[in-house]
């Protein structure tokens, strides 16, 4: 009995890389699995059934359950779909993992306006659609007296949350859905709905743009051999753990999960405060430099010039 039996999930970008090693998983721990996958090039240009097919043929000749689909997530009625086609096939649906991307990297100077829409059009839209239809259904499920024990799982980057050079697009769409599962979580949690996020790592189609020779592996070619740190699947347990009741106290977290490394993201917070002297006021920007760099950087040189 795996973690996740009887579960039906979804898992978007599934053909390949990280979303194929979380399929493969979630499966092996007796999930029935809808594997999306629309079949386009690492930088979002055509179509291709095959590599959502080879993933559900994978799942079903291991004896577990498994359909293809093959909808842009980030069209409204394909995100809609895809939800439909859980429940019309089996029965209903208890979790999502969302992780369906692109990349088309470039300089910020560099980068065209349709390079930066498409990025996030695929990662943050598309997030947010299939988060949308799910949340929909399982809504309605609760108010009918079906309380859910649901649970997303988003898949986010250190390029969105600590930052990378040449991937303002990437990036902002990661750091986007860092913000929209903390959100999510406070919005569905009342209907049972848990939403979390992953940092995934390993080498994917997706790293590999960023370096010369690189080898490019899928999951179940690696599983055989000796633990690989850059394995995609390597982060697939973490996913399989959060997706299930194991995890019920777990909500609104953002993890990073590399190699045999497992991280909590700590949020945006609040650090040091200065105020004016003598009680409120509204500040003079001149009085501002000096208290900042006093009270708040720890030193009264002028300092932290750039190119000084």
């Amino acid at each position: 009995m795996g973690l996740l039996e009887g579960k039906v999930a979804v898992v978007t970008g599934a053909g390949h890389g990280i979303g194929r090693g979380e399929a493969l998983e979630l499966a092996r721990q007796g999930a029935a699995v809808v594997v999306n996958d629309v079949g386009g090039s690492v930088h979002g240009q055509g179509a291709d059934k095959r590599p959502a097919e080879e993933v559900a043929e994978v799942i079903r000749s291991k004896g577990g359950r498994a359909a293809a689909n093959y909808d842009d997530v980030a069209d409204w009625a394909g995100a809609e779909n895809l939800v439909h086609q859980a429940r019309s096939e089996f029965g209903k649906l208890d979790v999502v993992v969302n992780n369906a991307g692109i990349v088309r990297d470039a300089m910020i100077f560099s980068m065209s306006e349709d390079d930066f829409d498409a990025v996030v059009r695929v990662h943050l839209k598309g997030t947010f659609a299939v988060t949308h239809h799910a949340a929909n259904y399982w809504r309605d499920e609760s108010k009918a007296g079906r309380q859910p024990k649901a649970a997303i799982v988003n898949t986010v980057s250190s390029a969105g949350l600590q930052g990378n050079v040449g991937q303002a697009n990437y990036g902002a769409a990661k750091a986007g859905i860092a913000a929209m599962t903390i959100i999510a979580s406070l919005e569905l949690a009342r209907y049972g709905v848990r939403a979390n996020a992953v940092a995934p790592g390993g080498m994917t189609r997706i790293t590999a743009t960023l370096r010369k020779d690189a080898e490019v592996k899928e999951p179940d070619q690696l599983e055989e051999a000796e633990y690989d740190h850059m394995n995609p699947a390597n982060s697939a347990p973490m996913v399989a753990w959060l997706a299930s009741d194991e995890a019920l106290h777990v909500t609104g977290q953002v993890f990073r999960a590399v190699g045999h490394r497992i991280t909590l993201y700590r949020p945006w917070s609040l650090g040091q405060t200065i105020e004016t002297k003598g009680g409120p006021a509204r500040w003079e920007p001149a009085d501002i430099g000096p208290a900042v760099n006093a009270q708040i950087f720890g030193s009264r040189a002028a300092g932290l010039q750039m190119g000084g």
